[in-house]
């Protein structure tokens, strides 16, 4: 089942001058498996005997062998073939994973033992010591399940063994075979296979099966699927266990591509491989580098992991091959460096910053060719599914040709312009005229109408303007809303207005409730829909309303919702400064600020006072065993404690992960420091509750008193944190 072969196999080339000579030259299966696949790319003609291990009708799979020696040969489907049969193949050589066969023509010539099946184990397999023969493995069954691929119905089973996991199929239908596998130690004998990617490199191994008869179950599983517990899905890691004896592989190749911490690729011609790694170190794109890793398989390509790179420092720069979208997608570049070029159809918005490319224009784009392979089992070579392109950096992309703006959606829109153009060109002559007609009838009236109005405009703006500056300044809330009160009021000719803000008293004027009066309302709504209050104002009842009385007040709430919603920003941003946001404590900037203070008072008043440094005691540990949610519930019922057993002048600070500070302003001796510091300490006798879970906690803390253990903001600090070092570390014998 080696699909896609002759998609990717050396084109046959012309017979070399020692085999032209004699081109039906008959040769054995040990001398065309002695050939090397340099040699083998040259189209030899073979015509040699050997004995069918294994055959399938459905696809093109033939394996032979002979004295021991075993070859893969690429023929028609559908041929009388069995295991036994001694069988004359004529065809030519060429070259694969190993050298194999393009069979010609497959003539059965009588009939044959088949040999004795050669113990195998995994590392035999894997590295190709086995290829194509017939082997006895023993392995447990990780899986075994019905599957259809070629309009056949097959048992495709998972098998554990020594050192890795292998796949094995044979043709069967039988439910009950599969259930009796499932979990058995068995003995299997059949041909070894591959399984490939498109660059015809092994990536897994597949036991191809005769019959159920070369099955032997050793040892039948102790239970049934039936009888297995249910087990949790949160804890099905319990079943987990995995002995892994891989050892670390070198490989050399040009960097081509390095994300520090994440991934790296090294190619070395056609051949790349991806390469995961910790390393944060930098590496040059394009230098030779030696990497070490894990051997492992990553989307069916070829990979290392915990890889660990030297970069060589010596420059061998690899050229981006330029390819079409169907060999990219053909997966035989997988993981090269290659380009390609394309016409831009998205405007790239919501894409990291880069450089401008107008759409429509013809780039082309360098970067590591990622492949997608399928999972079929069966599928000897995986089919490329998807593709993309990985790029290293933005300057991957080069724009080769501008878009040309003789376009049909630009002429579309330059014709559209100039019609729209000509419309407005004529409504706007048509409305000078008429408008320089009225205007000469009533320029003389309106000339007074209008400096009085601009009067009135520069006074609101005059108004507005300093309510602008107030908001911008900080000023009281309070007046801020007084101001436009007056605003309000103001451009309806005097009407008393006035603000109930939510949780503030009325500020305005205010109106005793007469039916003669005309109250206008309008709701404070934040940016968000919230309801912040309510403006309102009372006309006279009797008058006709005002032409401009709702946008009066409109202007009025705008003013108030950005006055309201400014300084809740502000005192957001305040309070961010200066607390904690987990614990609700102070944090390292407000205790540093605090500490100044008081360093500042007590050398004005020559007085003192007292610092406390707290570490949580093995916190990293809640974190690993419940989790970061429980490590953050933890701390705020941690800090909630503290904060009980303190006064009301004293201060509570988080300055790290699980460190905190208090300050003490007030204190008249280290004895009273000590006190509050014991009651601290003994507040975590009692286990604290985090998601469920009751928690035992500790504290180690130490003290220092102002002047005395330092007289300065960081040397205090630092005495009071080496005195809960020195805590921490008796405890730490102690226990």
């Amino acid at each position: 089942m080696r699909k896609f072969f002759s998609a990717f196999a050396i084109i046959l080339g012309c017979v070399t001058a020692a085999w032209s000579s004699d081109p039906g030259a008959r040769t054995t299966l040990r001398a065309l498996h002695a050939l090397t696949n340099a040699e083998a790319g040259s189209g030899i003609p073979v015509e040699f005997e050997g004995t069918v291990t294994y055959y399938d009708k459905s696809d093109v799979n033939l394996f032979v062998e002979d004295e021991g020696v075993a070859i893969y040969v690429q023929t028609d489907g559908g041929a009388n073939l069995a295991p036994g049969d001694r069988v004359l193949v004529r065809g030519k050589i060429r070259a694969s994973f190993r050298p194999e066969i393009l069979g010609e023509s497959v003539t059965v010539i009588g009939k044959a033992p088949l040999s004795v099946p050669a113990e195998a184990d995994f590392d035999q397999m894997i590295r190709g010591d086995r290829d194509c023969m017939r082997v006895k493995v023993r392995a447990t069954v990780a899986s075994a399940d019905i599957v259809a691929f070629g309009g056949q119905r097959s048992i495709y089973m998972g098998l554990r063994m020594d050192g890795g996991v292998i796949g094995a199929t044979v043709f069967s239908t039988d439910a009950t075979m599969t259930r009796d596998l499932q979990n058995s130690d068995v003995e299997i004998t059949g041909v070894v296979s591959g399984k490939f990617d498109n660059k015809n490199q092994l990536t897994g191994i597949l036991l191809e099966v005769n019959t159920l008869a070369d099955i032997k179950i050793l040892k039948r599983a102790n239970y049934t699927l039936d009888s297995l517990p249910i087990t949790p899905m949160d804890e099905v890691l319990a079943g987990y266990h995995v002995i892994d004896l891989s050892h670390r592989i070198r490989v050399r190749g040009t960097i081509t591509y390095f994300e520090p911490g994440s991934v790296a690729v090294l190619q070395d011609g056609n051949k790349s491989i991806w390469i995961t790694t910790r390393s944060e170190e930098p590496r040059h794109v394009g230098n030779l580098a030696d990497a070490t890793g894990l051997p492992d398989i990553n989307g069916e390509l070829l990979a290392l992991t915990n890889g660990e790179i030297r970069d060589t420092g010596i420059a061998t720069p690899v050229s981006p091959r330029p390819v079409s979208q169907a060999e990219m997608a053909s997966g035989v570049y997988a993981r090269n460096l290659v380009s390609i070029e394309g016409t831009v159809l998205a405007d790239g918005q919501q894409l990291p910053p880069m450089r401008q490319i107008p759409i429509g224009a013809r780039v082309r784009v360098a970067g590591i060719n990622m492949v997608n392979y399928g999972s079929n089992p069966f599928q000897v070579a995986q089919a490329p599914v998807s593709v993309s392109l990985l790029l290293r950096s933005v300057d991957d992309i080069e724009i080769v040709a501008m878009p040309s703006w003789r376009t049909v959606q630009n002429l579309t829109r330059l014709l559209g312009a100039l019609i729209l153009i000509l419309v407005a060109f004529g409504i706007r002559h048509w409305i000078l005229d008429r408008k320089l007609h009225q205007q000469t009838l009533a320029l003389a009236a309106r000339s007074e109408v209008e400096a009085a109005l601009e009067r009135r405009m520069a006074q609101l703006e005059q108004r507005r303007s300093r309510i602008l500056e107030n908001i911008n300044k900080s000023c009281p809330l309070a007046e801020i809303i007084e101001d436009i009160t007056q605003l309000v009021s103001f451009t309806l000719n005097g009407a008393p207005c006035r603000c109930d803000i939510s949780g503030a008293p009325t500020l305005g004027q205010s109106w005793t409730d007469d039916r003669t009066k005309r109250v206008l309302q309008q709701q404070i709504l934040s940016h968000s829909g919230q309801l912040l209050g309510v403006l309102s104002a009372a006309l006279d009842g009797q008058k006709p309303p005002l032409p401009d009385e709702g946008e009066a007040l409109a202007v009025g709430t705008q003013l108030a919702t950005l006055a309201v919603e400014t300084r809740r920003v502000y005192s957001d941003l305040l309070y961010r400064s200066e607390f904690d946001l987990l614990t609700d404590s102070h944090n390292r900037f407000s205790l540093e600020e605090n500490l100044e203070r008081l360093i500042q008072q007590a050398r004005q008043n020559a007085t003192i006072f007292g610092l406390i440094y707290i570490d949580l005691d093995k916190f990293k540990g809640i974190n690993d065993l419940f989790g970061h949610h429980v490590g953050d519930i933890y701390l705020q019922e941690a800090a909630k404690r503290m904060a009980r057993q303190l006064r009301a002048d004293d201060l509570l600070a988080r300055v790290g992960g699980d460190e905190f500070v208090v300050l003490l302003p007030a204190v008249r001796s280290r004895a009273e420091v000590a006190e509050i510091a014991q009651r601290l300490e003994c507040c975590f006798a009692e286990p604290l509750f985090a998601d469920g879970h009751a928690l035992s906690g500790s504290a180690s803390l130490g003290i220092a008193l102002y002047p005395e253990d330092g007289p300065t903001r960081d040397s205090i600090l630092k005495a009071a944190d080496a005195a809960m070092y020195v805590a921490k570390q008796t405890k730490d014998i102690h226990t």
